[in-house]
């Protein structure tokens, strides 16, 4: 995305966390960071309250990071893009910009700088809702800093535009040159713990291991090689909201689901477990029966992840060991035998013995991977890719001395509204996301009697103002309802979200806000627009 290699196209930081309390300039964008990853969330309160850091927080949410932020930017749902080609614009318009980095490691700048024209402060204030003001003062902030870093989350890339969002946080890191030094760059964090190794492994359609592309013919032919086969498929293959159409068109006929849960966690649910329902064969794998399993014609226990051996490789690219502490119950078995053994029963020779053998092979295919070794991984606690050698000590910072494609392309994008609007019918507009005490679908916290007496129901949180006007008090049960189905839940009356706003964590099965959402694709990266669509509201 924006051309800045690997880095950006997997969704890795281009810099390390340990590096962030030391940064000047902190913006956060798009992430409930202190409750979706509170390790990192207390990095950044440590920034501000100890070594000074200036943060600046842009969500329409008040989270618990909008407490220690110099600015809070409360912009309109899905209005992301509008806010940040309006502080480029700001930028460009005051001279702060770095020029000695754009001229040297980027290209296509004048075309952004002509995009970002018709972005002035008081249009962007008209299109989020930011005051103007509040808008040039970020710009100052982030343009005059000497380390300033960005952080978002699925805020920013679970949108029908979430591509283009990326590419404008892009473009504003390479305006100033915050890349390739450190406590700056542009730093995705990943939604789950082991995201960043699935994707390196090849867990996308359209990618074999380090993002080597299908479509790249000498890729395929060394992957071909390496396996024993005469070819590899050339295009990509379908990302999950395809599937779950395709299965519905009766197009695709069976699936193996490894550790998701689609049938909460997807959008539009119904349409979901109506795909699921339909195909001939459903095959699970999990450690719990979650409401996917519960649909499944096989189910396949396998181990969690103290129960195996193997690596995670974190949002910061750090591939780590991770060491098998009790053995797994009854008959659950690692996820890698029980892919292998179903290999062999499709007639495949596959005689992986270990997970160091099959990370062996792993190193031999992925040149970001070659130089890290299990012995390695023992002695150093961690490397992070692109590590291409055995001699190489991993890589803290991309995009040192310029960027790794050779220049970086400012990607010229434009503001679009969310596929769904509001309307009279649907009045509110709805985001949802997670809380600190539950973890995805509640597949493992929600079994927790603890976890459980701190977040027992979803709570539905909606502004004083819309409370009034709809006749809904604190406590109350209500109906929250749209295009696609309806839910009821226990409302929250708070001025954390801002009147015309509702938001729902997606945890709870008996409330299940993706019943609700929107399955609109980002046309390149096929992500589906989860945080905003269009909802009404009324007591229960």
């Amino acid at each position: 995305m924006a051309g800045l290699a690997t880095a950006f196209g997997s969704g890795a930081m281009t810099n390390s966390i340990g590096e962030i309390e030391h940064a000047e300039v902190l913006l956060v964008i798009g992430s409930n960071t202190t409750e979706n990853h509170p390790v990192i969330g207390a990095a950044i309160r440590r920034a501000v309250l100890h070594h000074g850091a200036k943060l600046i927080v842009a969500d329409p949410r008040e989270i618990g990071l909008t407490q220690d932020a110099a600015l809070w930017l409360r912009q309109r749902p899905g209005t992301d893009l509008a806010l940040i080609n309006g502080l480029i614009q700001v930028i460009l318009e005051n001279g702060w910009q770095n020029q000695e980095y754009i001229d040297q490691h980027t290209e296509n700048f004048e075309a952004l700088a002509q995009t970002v024209k018709s972005y002035p402060p008081q249009r962007v204030a008209e299109i989020t809702g930011v005051p103007a003001e509040k808008i040039v003062e970020a710009a100052r902030l982030y343009a005059q800093a000497g380390r300033a870093g960005i952080y978002y989350a699925m805020g920013i890339t679970q949108h029908h535009n979430g591509t283009d969002n990326v590419k404008a946080l892009a473009n504003l890191a390479l305006v100033c040159g915050h890349l390739g030094k450190p406590s700056s760059g542009v730093n995705p964090l990943r939604g789950q713990n082991n995201v960043q190794g699935a994707c390196d492994l090849g867990a996308l359609p359209g990618d074999l291991t380090g993002y080597q592309k299908v479509a790249d013919l000498l890729s395929r032919q060394r992957f071909a090689q390496a396996w024993g086969v005469d070819s590899l498929p050339d295009t990509p293959g379908l990302t999950v909201t395809e599937m779950m159409d395709a299965a519905l068109a009766g197009s695709l006929k069976a699936m193996l689901i490894m550790g998701e849960n689609p049938a909460l966690s997807d959008p539009d649910s119904n349409h979901v477990r109506q795909a699921l329902r339909r195909m001939d064969l459903l095959v699970v794998m999990d450690i719990f029966l979650t409401e996917t399993a519960q649909l499944a014609d096989v189910v396949l226990p396998t181990a969690c992840w103290a129960e195996k051996d193997g690596t995670f490789t974190n949002t910061e690219r750090r591939v780590q060991r991770v060491r098998k502490a009790v053995p797994p119950p009854g008959q659950a078995k690692p996820d890698w035998w029980v892919l292998t053994e179903l290999g062999k029963r499709l007639g495949q020779d596959w005689n992986y013995r270990t997970p160091q053998q099959i990370f062996e092979e792993l190193r031999r295919l992925t040149p970001s991977y070659a130089g890290i070794t299990y012995r390695r991984l023992e002695r150093l606690g961690g490397l992070q890719w692109p590590c291409p050698d055995t001699r190489h000590p991993g890589t803290p910072i991309l995009h040192v001395g310029g960027c790794a494609r050779g220049k970086g392309l400012f990607s010229p994008v434009e503001h679009q509204e969310p596929a769904e609007p509001i309307d009279s019918d649907y009045p509110l507009v709805l985001t949802t996301g997670r809380l600190l005490y539950h973890y995805h679908t509640g597949s493992m916290t929600r079994r927790v009697e603890g976890l459980n007496q701190l977040a027992a129901q979803c709570l539905v949180e909606i502004n004083p103002a819309d409370a009034r006007e709809l006749g809904v008090s604190d406590g109350a049960r209500v109906q929250v309802s749209s295009r696609r189905g309806e839910v009821t839940a226990q409302a929250w009356v708070t001025d954390r979200v801002p009147a015309g706003v509702v938001f729902m964590p997606f945890h709870f099965a008996e409330s299940a806000a993706n019943l609700l959402t929107n399955k609109a694709l980002d046309p390149d990266c096929k992500i589906p627009e989860l945080k905003v669509c269009a909802v009404r509201l009324k007591a229960a």
